[in-house]
């Protein structure tokens, strides 16, 4: 039987539970029977959830190997372009025509260099606007109202 199956099960037994024309002492075996299948099936999913648990944390170590392996490559493939590059200036080379590559010195689109923020007028800084949750927090607990905003308390499922 499935878990929503026997939640379901539950749930009508208790309602026969009200009910005066059904002995209760029957009610309250199938109770008893319902309630241990349940946790044996809610164990069960528990069990599942570990295994898949497992799996993602495997999946997830893999990822950081790719991810640190390809940083190592990437970081290979940028030496290299900059051993040509230096290489090529020193030796005041602007192109080199391969059979398969073409390599040429060229000008980058110009960029700025910002050499002190402080002194770049207001007009050209972009103003972000975040919100300091764990001060409203704070607030919130001491009984101070704040606008557009409430202390609201949820529920888990905790699994040791």
């Amino acid at each position: 039987m499935k878990l929503y199956e026997l939640t379901s099960n539950y749930t009508n037994l208790l309602e026969l539970l009200e009910n005066p024309e059904i002995p209760q002492e029957i009610v309250l075996e199938s109770l008893e029977e319902i309630k241990e299948d349940f946790n044996i099936k809610a164990e069960n999913v528990c069990k599942v959830m570990k295994s898949i648990e497992l799996e993602a944390k495997g999946i997830k170590e893999e990822e950081k190997r790719l991810s640190d392996r390809r940083k190592v490559l990437e970081s290979r493939v940028s030496n290299l372009k900059e051993y040509l590059d230096s290489n090529m200036k020193a030796i005041g080379v602007k192109k080199i025509k391969g059979n398969v590559f073409t390599l040429s010195i060229q000008k980058n689109p110009p960029s700025i260099d910002i050499k002190d923020a402080k002194l770049i007028p207001q007009e050209y800084k972009v103003v972000t606007e975040s919100i300091d949750k764990a001060a409203i927090k704070d607030a919130l607990k001491q009984g101070i109202e704040v606008i557009g905003a409430e202390l609201k308390q949820t529920e888990s499922l905790r699994i040791r």
